[in-house]
């Protein structure tokens, strides 16, 4: 199903007939398992839209396998510059040769699947991620080890899960290629009450630094028996921090290398207010698709004004949006890494003290 939306300030959602004409197809979830996330998609998106006086084209995505054909046929028909959203890799596999043809972009605020990048790029796909690249998460630990932990003995430690091994392993080899090696490596089993025994290895062994791949509740416990067992330790996190603060709290001063609350960020504070004056709260997904949607609009305007294809003009310029200043590189993947280093304070992820770096 695809929906033309008009949008004005006072009402985000007004539905009439498809017609040909410029626009951005958003492509999420209406229904099914992932309506919620579809939604956000959906409403910053329109915001966005709705700020500057422009249209979007709703196309539903089921995410099921082999309907991304279906779905480019759909955004094709509508006639948009470019099309964003895309919650899922199912969405996008089949479809992007098709569009590519049509020389419409994709841009994803979602799929992180480094397999369909390799074939866009391959294969000149104008495809684009707005959701950070696979190896971003470690690129930015390793970052941070070699910045704020210079000559601390670290230990790297690991939940025995095929994300947390992964994550680890890729720290791991990154850093002992630039010659700086863990005085402790360990799996530890995930999901117990208590890791004193845990603490105590890490103690025994000299650490007085970890990287904790495991799930934030996995990194709370720690946190709260090495402040039991009086053994400080300075500990940090990944992506997986980002969950709800139970049923361990967190410690004040654990680090977690994350993504930003958007909606704190300067940049959003006019699509926030935007937001929240009609009943929409700006997590999730709302932000990235807010700017994906200014992203586009801006770009496909450049292109029309200098005559390029708008892949070539994504590729080659930077773009204010509500979160930051977007670029992407030649690989189409985010020019800078979105991952930040962050500390827990007060209950949220904070901006560390500049010791902290």
């Amino acid at each position: 199903m695809t929906t033309r939306l008009a949008l004005t300030a006072a009402t985000l959602f007004t539905a009439v007939t498809t017609v040909h004409a410029e626009g951005i197809a958003v492509v999420a979830p209406q229904s099914g398992p992932y309506a919620v996330l579809g939604e956000q998609i959906r409403d910053g998106a329109a915001a966005a839209a709705a700020a500057v006086g422009k249209n979007i084209f709703l196309i539903n995505e089921s995410c099921e396998p082999g309907s991304s054909e279906d779905i480019a046929t759909r955004i094709i028909e509508a006639g948009v510059d470019v099309a964003i959203g895309f919650l899922c890799s199912e969405s996008l596999d089949g479809g992007l040769p098709a569009l590519a043809e049509a020389k419409i972009p994709a841009i994803t605020v979602s799929v992180r699947w480094k397999g369909l990048m390799e074939d866009a790029l391959k294969h000149g796909w104008p495809f684009f991620r707005l959701a950070p690249a696979p190896e971003d998460e470690a690129e930015k630990l390793i970052d941070v080890i070699l910045a704020t932990w210079p000559g601390a003995p670290f230990a790297l430690v690991e939940d025995g899960t095929i994300r947390g091994r992964e994550l680890v392993d890729a720290v791991r080899a990154g850093l002992e290629e630039r010659g700086l090696k863990p005085v402790f490596v360990d799996t530890f089993r995930p999901g117990q009450e208590q890791q004193i025994a845990l603490v105590r290895r890490l103690q025994k062994a000299g650490a007085t630094h970890v990287l904790v791949g495991g799930d934030r509740n996995d990194v709370a416990t720690i946190a709260r028996d090495a402040a039991t067992e009086s053994v400080p330790l300075t500990i940090i996190g990944g992506d997986a921090m980002r969950a709800v603060d139970q049923p361990v709290p967190l410690a004040d001063g654990v680090l977690a290398v994350t993504l930003p609350d958007y909606a704190n960020e300067p940049t959003a504070a006019k699509a926030v207010e935007a937001l929240r004056a009609v009943g929409v709260e700006p997590e999730g997904y709302v932000l990235p698709a807010h700017a994906a949607v200014e992203i586009a609009l801006a770009a496909a305007a450049i292109a029309a004004e200098e005559k390029r294809p708008i892949a070539e003009v994504l590729a080659g310029e930077r773009f204010p949006a509500a979160i930051g200043t977007i670029g992407f590189g030649s690989d189409h993947e985010l020019a800078d890494n979105p991952y930040r280093l962050l500390e827990w304070r007060g209950g949220a992820f904070t901006t560390p003290a500049p010791q902290g770096q």
